[in-house]
């Protein structure tokens, strides 16, 4: 872990920069995770172990409030930043579970209307496809179930069909990269490349967030969000994939809120993700 400073506790800490790194809590955990706020980070796998790390905004040097998780196929372990218990509007990352949801419905098949949405929908976030495909799976019911089905337990669907506000952490949303995309997939072989085929034909110009750390931007296979909220005029910038990262392969979740503009909440998203990535597997090479 480089230059990690870790300390055994049992409640979280707040952190900083140290030496250009952000400083670690790390901690022992159940394989089951409760609901309670205290929730500590756990993998979707039985035998892998976690650690859960916490720095505030100020230190990164970004305005805004963040939350990175990060799986390493390879090992199982899944090692978390920021405000691991906050809960984050999702934006449009959520159309991969809306995705993901149909095609567990329907064994991994799709009518050609539903997997011309889908292609919309994915690669180019159109909204008005996410609608028609939320409403198919059943609305926010449908989507809640599903969610139940594979374990995440801190993600709530948006109602009256605000499917963007839907809420999540960034640990459930690796929780489902690794549900949909990984190798015990609860999705049919067919579902599993048709989910994965869309999130890598993303086009460029939504090709940020999680990105930042891959060793091949144009390989990574992605979806991501934004939104501004009328209420403050800030931004949710919100981002998942799977990226390659020194040859080897992770689940990244980056969920961000309160950037002064559409910029801004990027250059935050890219900023936490690089710093993660870097305690994770080290600087790119």
């Amino acid at each position: 872990m480089g230059t990690l400073t870790r300390q055994m506790l049992a409640t979280v800490m707040t952190g900083s920069l140290v030496a250009g790194s952000l400083l670690m809590v790390a901690r022992d955990v159940d394989t089951t995770r409760t609901a309670s706020s205290t929730a500590v980070s756990t993998t979707t796998t039985t035998e892998a172990s976690s650690v859960t790390t916490v720095a505030d905004s100020e230190a990164v040097g970004v305005d805004g409030v963040w939350s990175v998780a990060v799986l390493d196929v390879g090992t199982g372990e899944m090692t978390s930043f920021g405000e691991v218990d906050e809960t984050f509007d999702t934006a449009s990352i959520v159309k991969v579970d809306i995705l993901a949801a149909l095609l567990a419905q329907q064994d991994g098949e799709l009518t050609a209307g539903q997997l011309e949405l889908a292609e919309a929908m994915i690669t180019r976030s159109d909204n008005d496809a996410a609608t028609a495909l939320f409403e198919a799976i059943g609305g926010a019911e449908g989507l809640d179930a599903f969610n139940a089905s594979i374990g995440l337990t801190d993600t709530t669907a948006g109602t009256d069909g605000y499917w963007g506000l839907t809420q999540t952490t960034a640990e459930d949303q690796v929780r489902l990269l690794d549900a949909v995309l990984g190798e015990d997939s609860v999705l049919a072989e067919t579902g599993q490349s048709t989910l994965r085929e869309l999130m890598s034909e993303v086009v460029d110009e939504q090709r940020f967030g999680v990105t930042a750390a891959a060793d091949d931007p144009s390989d990574a296979a992605l979806k991501v969000g934004y939104l501004q909220r009328s209420a403050t005029g800030l931004w949710d910038i919100t981002s998942i994939g799977e990226i390659e990262r020194n040859g080897r392969t992770y689940l990244v979740a980056a969920l961000t809120e309160g950037g002064v503009s559409f910029d801004a909440g990027v250059a935050l998203s890219e900023k936490v993700v690089e710093l993660a990535m870097n305690e994770v597997a080290g600087t790119a090479v």
